[in-house]
């Protein structure tokens, strides 16, 4: 099974684990458990966004955090292509319009992958695998 990481998901499992689902957190704990975990290229961008804002505070230098921070078993990052990008615009509806999270959508439908993410707007999106 192929599961992509929320940004918030990815974030947490580096600064807050705590803060995950029972579930998530044991599932990310056992490689065995996954084929592949995957990032999406927007998720290092939010990252940044999030400390720019002053929403996110980090000790030490972001760029070392986001390198240590994707060395993860079997997790591949995932770039933003042109087709990701296009896809992320002609969503079934209903969707919000979070460019961020039409993106994630975007490549997990793509990737054929299970987004890991605890937003309920993704969690009540039809369209898309959700695990919390």
């Amino acid at each position: 099974m192929k599961y992509l990481l929320d940004t918030h998901t990815w974030i947490w499992w580096h600064m807050r684990p705590d803060r995950l689902s029972e579930t998530v957190r044991r599932l990310l704990s056992d490689e065995k458990a996954y084929q592949e975990l995957l990032l999406s290229a927007i998720s290092p961008w939010e990252f940044c966004k999030l400390i720019e804002k002053d929403r996110l505070g980090i000790t030490g230098d972001p760029e070392e955090w986001l390198s240590e921070a994707l060395i993860m078993p079997k997790l591949r990052l995932v770039p933003l292509t042109p087709r990701i990008a296009y896809k992320s615009t002609i969503l079934p509806a209903p969707f919000h319009s979070d460019p961020a999270d039409q993106i994630i959508v975007a490549t997990a439908r793509d990737q054929g992958a299970t987004i890991l993410t605890t937003d309920r707007l993704l969690l009540n999106y039809d369209e898309v695998l959700t695990l919390w």
